[in-house]
């Protein structure tokens, strides 16, 4: 292989700038994520028919169908059905929020359930209303235990919000695109990409690691 190397030719500064993108991408979505998705899980876990199975479809369709159509119908379709005319970063922002909050659902609900009955009925017997122990027990409860969860599907959505770039959202993949095509260093390029991802993500998942052990430690 007769390619010559040259990192020297890489401009740090688009990179950082996308990367500024990427992290406000990742935390909004998170935001949305991990508020609603904790209300859906509730939806999916009522008793009423009416309630519950549209929950239940909005998680399906989100976690059945690719992050990259659903980016692509919120920025292409949205416009055209509801007249209803958003940044291409505020699309962004709503796709990758929903896909999450659909993955944070279920991360939820299956924490949900895990609450103990005792605590519950400790609930019942103190004289809490259901909303008292729903935002007093079972939300703080719940969050423990799925922290853990909510972190991966959180680093997964830092890692998917490279698909934004497709309808031309300034993120790091968007300026790796564009600086490899400047610069005709595309392996240069998206190699450096590639270690800005690693090294945001990386400690996250040493985090989350640490917290499933010291969690299993706890409960042995």
């Amino acid at each position: 292989m007769n390619y010559s190397f040259d990192f020297n030719s890489i401009s740090f500064g688009p990179l950082l700038k996308g990367l500024v993108v990427t992290l406000e991408l990742t935390i909004a979505a998170n935001v949305i994520g991990l508020a609603f998705g904790f209300v859906l899980a509730l939806l999916i876990m009522n008793r009423i028919a009416v309630i519950r199975l549209p929950a239940m479809l909005f998680v399906e369709f989100f976690r059945c169908t690719p992050a990259i159509v659903q980016i692509v119908w919120f920025f292409y379709c949205v416009p055209m059905l509801f007249n209803l005319f958003l940044g291409s970063m505020t699309m962004g922002i709503l796709a990758l929020g929903l896909n999450l909050m659909a993955f944070n659902a279920e991360a939820y609900r299956g924490a949900i359930q895990a609450v103990p009955r005792e605590q519950l009925d400790a609930g019942i017997a103190l004289g809490l209303n259901p909303l008292q122990r729903i935002l007093y027990i079972v939300l703080p409860t719940a969050f423990r235990a799925s922290i853990p969860v909510l972190l991966t599907n959180g680093i997964v959505i830092f890692q998917q919000s490279a698909l934004v770039a497709i309808v031309a959202v300034q993120d790091l993949m968007y300026q790796g695109k564009s600086l490899a095509t400047e610069t005709y260093r595309p392996i240069e390029t998206f190699t450096v990409v590639a270690l800005i991802y690693f090294a945001v993500s990386f400690p996250v998942t040493q985090l989350v690691g640490f917290l499933e052990r010291r969690r299993q430690l706890l409960m042995s």
